[in-house]
């Protein structure tokens, strides 16, 4: 299983991003999907999470800024990131729960994507 994130750059304060990741391989059922950020110095910290139904979670920070979707059919999911501030600069992982047809549910990590908040 492999987790391809993208769409990462440099944006200045108050723009807009979207993230993607994509998730490929022998999948045979993916559970929560998620978006994790480490920024310099500090440690990896959830940023938003989103259920198989679409229940969604939020850091308190980033709350009626971010949004969280996903596209089951694409194994896909998103991070819309709006009116973003220089303390979103970070490196943005995406996380998925996934299970095969030989393995049960396990972590599977994209290889991280930069975005840079200019201000």
């Amino acid at each position: 299983v492999q987790l391809q994130a993208s769409g990462g750059g440099l944006v200045q304060a108050g723009g807009s991003l979207r993230l993607s990741c994509t998730a490929s391989g022998n999948i045979f059922r993916i559970s929560d999907m998620s978006w994790y950020r480490q920024a310099p110095g500090k440690q990896r910290e959830l940023v938003a999470v989103i259920g198989s139904g679409g229940l969604t979670d939020y850091r308190d920070s980033v709350k009626g800024r971010f949004t969280i979707s996903r596209d089951n059919a694409k194994n896909t999911v998103y991070l819309q990131l709006n009116n973003v501030k220089p303390m979103d600069t970070a490196v943005y992982y995406c996380n998925a729960r996934v299970a095969t047809s030989r393995r049960g549910p396990f972590d599977s990590w994209g290889q991280g994507t930069l975005v840079t908040v200019s201000s």
